[in-house]
């Protein structure tokens, strides 16, 4: 019988079928509630997560690591990036012939193993551990179309990692390159309490600090701000899954080209609305621009997992933004991001009727007041 390729599926779709465990799709999930299933190959429960905005560009994936157990060694040709949401354990990490190095995590730690090198996972705890990770498997995956291939690959790329003693130390090394700060670091002991940046550029009142890891493309950064205040509108390229660590509120997310006064114009229909409280994952599709709500008693704080190195720079990543640096400038100025006082009247309205729901005050800059600046 002759092969269908109408209904081929890619090669990481196939290989997240072939791995046994539940895959699960949406805009957003509650990662600690996510359905797990035996995950013999690993050695522990996991499953799937295929968000909206990952198109083809990132993977996710949640595993959780009995008490006093261990997953099996790993080593991949893509890049993974862990995020601990419950548990405390350690990981080995080494090359072939080489010692290896021990690093030690808890709630709230970012690791991520080098490329292709041996890493086992251990939990060192009487609870489970629970870990979220995202990927760049499914370009990977997809690029070559052959498992063995990315799975068995000797190949130990040294410019990446070297067996460096202080490897996985927290970096001490920031700095700031166009509008955003930034973070060269292996390892993150608590991404709800580490140091952010003062950045006004997305939020009134808000934090930014992006991160380098692991020599990776696939990067991340940290955001967070106040109590009655929300971000401007942006968009970007697909593959960014946002975690929220600090808060609760809500996302709002809709195509560009629905313009950008999707009430005004009449398609508040096609507005996708994503809510969230600590532990929420969820990722806005290329193009959409999103804008996020914080309705909470507390500062909101997020984690964000994307490609957008600043070191080793991806094409297609700068060109969804624009130009590099995009989601920092106004749509005026050729960037994506909508100021405050050229978004829609309606997304102000909500928002006041929301706060105003859980007894919190407006806390934003008078529209007025920005116009006449």
């Amino acid at each position: 019988m002759a092969e269908n390729l109408e209904t081929k599926t890619t090669h990481y779709e196939s290989w997240m079928r072939q791995e046994g465990v539940p895959v699960i799709e949406g805009y957003g999930v509650d990662v600690a509630q996510v359905a797990l299933g035996p995950w013999p190959r690993r050695g522990g429960r996991g499953a799937f997560v295929q968000l909206r905005g990952m198109e083809g560009v990132t993977g996710m994936e949640v595993v959780e690591i009995p008490p006093g157990k261990a997953l099996e060694p790993d080593r991949h040709l893509y890049e993974k990036v862990f995020y601990v949401v419950e548990g405390l354990g350690s990981t080995e990490v080494w090359q072939q012939g080489q010692s290896k190095r021990f690093f030690e995590w808890g709630p709230g730690s970012l690791f991520a193993p080098p490329l292709n090198c041996w890493h086992r996972l251990i939990n060192g705890g009487r609870q489970r551990a629970l870990l979220a990770a995202v990927s760049n498997a499914p370009m990977i995956m997809d690029l070559f179309h052959n498992s063995d291939f990315i799975f068995n690959c000797p190949y130990q790329f040294q410019d990446r990692y070297a067996g460096e003693e202080n490897y996985f130390a927290i970096g001490q090394k920031r700095y700031t390159v166009g509008r955003g700060n930034y973070w060269d670091t292996n390892f993150i002991a608590d991404v709800a309490t580490a140091s952010i940046d003062s950045h006004e550029w997305k939020a009134a009142g808000g934090g930014f600090t992006g991160f380098e890891i692991a020599g990776n493309v696939l990067v991340g950064h940290l955001v967070e701000w106040p109590v009655g205040k929300y971000h401007k509108a942006h968009y970007h390229g697909a593959g960014a899954v946002l975690f929220i660590l600090k808060s609760e509120g809500y996302t709002i997310m809709w195509p560009n080209e629905l313009g950008i006064h999707p009430y005004q114009d009449g398609h508040g229909d096609q507005v996708v609305r994503v809510d969230w409280k600590p532990g929420t994952a969820f990722g806005p599709p290329s193009g959409w621009f999103h804008q996020h709500f914080n309705t909470g008693r507390e500062q909101a704080r997020q984690l964000a997992l994307r490609n957008g190195s600043k070191r080793h720079k991806m094409g297609f990543y700068v060109a969804a933004q624009k130009r590099d640096g995009g989601v920092f400038i106004s749509i005026k100025e050729g960037g994506t991001l909508i100021e405050y006082e050229d978004e829609d009247p309606e997304i102000r309205r909500i928002y006041e009727a929301e706060i105003r729901k859980k007894g919190v005050a407006l806390d934003m800059p008078p529209l007025a007041a920005r116009r006449a600046g």
